[in-house]
């Protein structure tokens, strides 16, 4: 093939709007009559002249007006859509009061509201929870009210009319308890554990569901003992990690209930199911003590609800010694590099994008410097630490609520400052001010992206048959077949063609004269044929592009400045919306996109705006971070402005130093990337010392010590692990697990 010198210049002034990247060059109409046969350059790629970026994120706190709520315990916090976050119930430490008062949060506004609320009220309470149903109601069971009776009855709260309704409900009802956990599965709301008791307090282990189509219990059967907990769906699955167990001891158990395939949670429940014991709202009333609860003013500036009905816990069924039917399995985490320590620092447990994560946030006496955000992936039970601390919180905050939007992408930590005035008589702390946290640009996809990026995605497997065998699904499998097929095979109908920078020469292969905009394409790699339909439909750019008649509508040819295995693994997205790692098969002989191949498609969706290809590549380089593509990842996420990936790939350098600098990826670094990387030392004075050195100075202990102890304090030292202590340091995570 001849080389296609190829001469451009800037964006004409019409398109000049619609660049989605400063280095982005295109060529003008006029040349396509200078060169009719040659290659159009695409881009120069930013990759030779990397920009620096101050572009670090770093959450932002709101600070709230209007009608703020006190800093209840055991109240309940709930992001319902609509940049709104409700509260309800919660005990006042100040004023030794339990309140039943509705409150709505305008994260736009900033403004906090008294919500007036109408109908079967229900009475004060705390230790409840509030589960989002349907977008459009709130469903509060249990707590414990003012003279510490248990409850077990369920209440609905319309959002859009304020009224709350009581249903009537059948078969037998679940102890009264507080602080427990439930979620909402398949039109069912799951209770687990929790505290019960009538004189002396238990910790519950049981499961037991509620039918919200035909508003009957299901049996209570024996699943683990926890209060205080967390618990989650995913993948068909029930989990729950975290809390306290029956030692009183916080725990960093997960524990997780097969639903899908179990009879006993499949299918509605019929009324008279079980031991059948109904009671309407109207005879919960007379069965139990009622009162009403005296009006006093708070230092909030309201008043409880007067016309609210008590009932204390009722007499139930004795404990039910049945195991919940399905596998139950458990995992404990003994020891991990970013296991956090549930009993340092208070502890937020939230799901999102099939990872546990773990906002473990400054207490009276921890700093933001002991703190971070974790992650759990739940395929691989891995933990992760995706943050420090310190670029999270602020040391003069405290947090004491968390709640998250349903995709999993955003959430938000309700709190107040430490310097707070509770001196002043009638005084207290308030929920005055909010963490937002975007969890994309922490490398998380969300729950609906995660799910649709899975392999096997039920969601789409029935849009094709031809492919049945293919690790991809539905109609990408189908395309998959008719990428890079030359047009001379017959049946690919290929009219395009793309090429790259060879691999083996990307670093030398563009050369720039004393004109920045005249390069010179020395050595293309083979071609790639493609579809332009594809190519127009998929990708905005380059649809702009050909609309505008530049010289690819004449020459059918596009060359685009990257590494030849970058490039087609980014068409080949086009085709099939995946970026995946399965191995070749014969029904997909198509070889997987490797981590080098992820990071400079990441450098790709920089420089041609496409923010899910950027969430796609960021998540998956987050997780696959390896010795051998390290300095690699961290090259390209400076180079994509992706400042937390590039973060995380340093640390990871500079734990890993003694291998990194042997590999390939590390020896491909221009001068001024090894100087850079080499600068990412957190301390002028750091060096890099050995294992038994480290292990001597207290390294270890600060970084691989487990959940028993206090945390120390990080060292000054920048440590670099051998290679054979690395070695140590994986297989001790390996062994940090006890599978039950």
């Amino acid at each position: 093939m001849d080389r296609p010198p190829t001469s451009i210049s800037p964006y004409p002034a019409s398109s000049a709007t619609t660049a989605p990247h400063p280095q982005a060059l295109l060529a003008s109409p006029s040349s396509a009559s200078a060169q009719p046969n040659t290659s159009n350059l695409m881009s120069i790629s930013p990759s030779r002249a990397r920009k620096s970026s101050d572009d670090t994120y770093r959450p932002k706190i709101i600070t709230t007006v209007g009608a703020k709520p006190a800093c209840l315990v055991n109240a309940s916090v709930t992001y319902v859509g609509n940049d709104q976050i409700y509260a309800f119930g919660g005990f006042d430490q100040y004023t030794d009061e339990v309140y039943n008062h509705v409150l709505r949060l305008n994260l736009v506004t900033r403004q906090w509201n008294l919500v007036d609320n109408y109908g079967d009220i229900p009475g004060v309470r705390m230790g409840h929870t509030t589960t989002l149903w349907k977008g459009d109601k709130l469903l509060v069971f249990g707590g414990e009210n003012e003279h510490r009776s248990y409850l077990f009855d369920v209440i609905i709260f319309n959002l859009k009319t304020a009224t709350w309704q009581q249903p009537e409900l059948n078969g037998p009802a679940p102890k009264g308890r507080a602080r427990h956990s439930a979620v909402i599965y398949d039109d069912k709301l799951f209770i687990t554990g929790g505290m019960a008791g009538e004189e002396t307090s238990h910790v519950l282990d049981d499961i037991c569901y509620l039918d919200l189509k035909t508003w009957t219990w299901s049996k209570s059967y024996r699943f683990v003992s926890r209060y205080d907990h967390s618990s989650w769906i995913y993948n068909g699955r029930i989990w729950v990690y975290g809390g306290i167990g029956e030692d009183m001891e916080r725990t960093s158990e997960i524990w997780w209930l097969d639903l899908e395939g179990t009879p006993a949670y499949e299918g509605p429940l019929s009324y008279g199911t079980g031991n059948r014991w109904m009671l309407s709202p109207r005879a919960q009333r007379h069965r139990f003590s009622q009162g009403l609860l005296q009006s006093a003013s708070s230092t909030t500036g309201y008043a409880a609800n007067s016309s609210s009905v008590q009932t204390s816990a009722a007499q139930v069924p004795s404990r039910n010694s049945t195991v919940a039917p399905g596998t139950i399995s458990s995992l404990r985490f003994v020891s991990s590099p970013h296991l956090p320590a549930q009993n340092v620092g208070t502890h937020f447990h939230v799901f999102s994008s099939g990872s546990l994560l773990d906002f473990a946030t400054p207490a009276s006496f921890v700093s933001s410097y002991e703190t971070s955000l974790s992650s759990l992936d739940l395929d691989t039970m891995r933990w992760q630490k995706l943050a420090d601390g310190k670029d999270l919180f602020s040391p003069n905050y405290r947090w004491q609520y968390c709640t998250m939007n349903e995709d999993g992408t955003q959430a938000w930590l309700l709190g107040c400052p430490t310097d707070a005035n509770t001196t002043v008589e009638g005084a207290g702390e308030y929920l005055s001010d909010v963490l937002s946290v975007d969890l994309r640009k922490l490398g998380l996809l969300g729950n609906n992206l995660t799910m649709e990026s899975r392999l096997d995605n039920p969601r789409m497997s029935i849009s094709s048959d031809s492919n049945i065998r293919s690790h991809l699904s539905g109609i990408g499998a189908d395309f998959a077949r008719a990428f890079d097929q030359p047009p001379e095979n017959g049946s690919s109908g290929a009219d395009f063609v793309v090429t790259a920078e060879r691999d083996d020469d990307f670093a030398d292969d563009i050369t720039m004269d004393g004109d920045a905009h005249n390069i010179v394409v020395a050595n293309p790699s083979k071609p790639i044929h493609v579809h332009r339909l594809i190519l127009t439909t998929r990708w905005p750019h380059f649809a702009r592009l050909y609309a505008s008649g530049m010289l690819e509508y004449q020459n059918k040819k596009l060359h685009l400045p990257e590494p030849y295995s970058a490039v087609r693994s980014f068409l080949y997205y086009l085709y099939t919306d995946s970026i995946a790692t399965p191995p070749p098969t014969p029904a997909n002989p198509q070889p997987s996109p490797t981590l080098a191949d992820v990071a400079g498609m990441l450098v790709m969706s920089n420089i041609y705006d496409m923010p899910r290809l950027r969430l796609l590549c960021v998540n998956r380089l987050g997780k696959e971070l390896d010795v051998e593509h390290a300095a690699i990842i961290w090259e390209r996420a400076g180079t994509a402005n992706e400042e937390w990936l590039r973060q995380r790939a340093a640390t990871f350098c500079m734990l890993h130093w003694g291998r990194v600098v042997r590999t390939e990826g590390f020896r491909t670094l221009g001068r001024k990337s090894l100087m850079e990387l080499c600068e990412e030392t957190a301390d002028a004075e750091g060096r890099v010392v050995g294992g038994d050195e480290l292990e001597a100075v207290g390294g270890f202990g600060a970084r691989f010590g487990s959940e028993g102890g206090h945390s120390r304090k990080r060292s000054s030292v920048a440590g670099a692990l051998t290679g054979d202590e690395a070695d140590g340091e994986e297989d001790g995570e390996d062994e940090g697990m006890d599978v039950n």
